[in-house]
């Protein structure tokens, strides 16, 4: 019974021991993508845009393949992409997305108004994005973020695409960390934004002459 008593203090004292050498995973970080209408290109800015009668409605993004995780993506090599371990969106890309084209296309003042779907609002145009990329890139010093988003404009009453391009930005990390790439994904973030909000405002322009009635030519 000593014995028996003896190795289980023995025990205890060992597990007690390795105790402190067993250290918590660390939580992961979280963040966010932003945009702020404040410092939007003043060519696309409320006050630059003349209003039209037509309602936009905005397609929940998606995003390629790899980029709809809240995952962070970062590459050091030729196409090898990898995962920070600790560190992710607080929600996916294509999610985050979303409202902030809503903000950015609302502000242009393009539009009678700008919804986002699921809606019981109707439109006239749909906004339909995909997410083709948002990677750290560290294959260069500086290091830096690609934001590659591809939109589509359709009308809604004919199914018909208005329009579609492929924006790119590439922003330079200030630090090769995920801090640094966040910074410059949102920056990248505001620059294509901007790009897409003056794109949908030359769609609707378009449409509007596309659709206008031709007048007749008067007789003498």
């Amino acid at each position: 019974m000593m014995a028996a008593s003896t190795l289980l203090l023995t025990l205890l004292a060992g597990c007690s021991a390795l105790r402190p050498l067993i250290l918590p995973a660390p939580h992961p970080n979280y963040y966010s993508l932003s945009y702020s209408t404040d410092t939007a290109n003043p060519a696309t800015s409320r006050s630059r845009e003349p209003a039209s009668t037509v309602t936009l409605v905005v397609s929940p993004p998606h995003a390629a393949a790899g980029f709809d995780s809240q995952r962070m993506m970062y590459m050091r090599h030729a196409d090898q992409l990898e995962y920070f371990a600790y560190n992710e969106w607080i929600d996916t890309p294509a999610r985050m997305l979303a409202p902030l084209i809503v903000a950015a296309v609302a502000n242009s003042g393009a539009f009678r108004a700008v919804v986002e779907t699921p809606s019981p609002a109707s439109g006239e145009l749909r906004l339909d994005s995909e997410i083709v990329r948002l990677q750290q890139e560290f294959a260069t010093t500086p290091g830096r973020v690609r934001f590659t988003l591809r939109a589509y404009l359709i009308e809604v009453s004919s199914r018909r695409v208005v329009a579609t391009r492929e924006f790119d930005a590439v922003v330079a990390t200030a630090s090769e960390d995920p801090q640094g790439g966040v910074t410059a994904a949102n920056r990248a973030v505001q620059t294509v934004l901007d790009m897409l909000a003056a794109f949908c405002a030359d769609g609707v322009r378009g449409l509007a002459k596309a659709n206008a009635p031709t007048r007749a030519p008067s007789t003498p």
